[in-house]
């Protein structure tokens, strides 16, 4: 995969994480910025990644272990865990 194409994968899916925080958790568009942190800085709680995580298997069509984010904590981490998925 190109650095160009792999660059606009990472633009969709954090378009598509912010679009998400947006609509089901009404965080400001603004604040979700890929150093964001998910608990301290967006106030993300465990039930709130649980339905992140939903939403993120409904997104990719694959199957997530809970294992995929156990390192996740920011914004960015999650747009890479999403991407891992991708490429299984």
């Amino acid at each position: 995969m190109s650095t160009e194409t792999a660059d606009h994968q990472r633009a969709e899916i954090l378009a598509h994480i912010r679009k998400t925080l947006v609509e089901l958790f009404e965080i400001n568009a603004s604040d979700i910025e890929p150093e964001a942190r998910l608990y301290e800085d967006l106030d993300i709680d465990s039930i709130d990644a649980v339905d992140l995580v939903v939403e993120l298997k409904q997104f990719t069509g694959r199957r997530i272990k809970p294992e995929d984010f156990k390192s996740v904590r920011t914004i960015n981490d999650v747009v890479t865990a999403v991407e891992q998925l991708m490429q299984r």
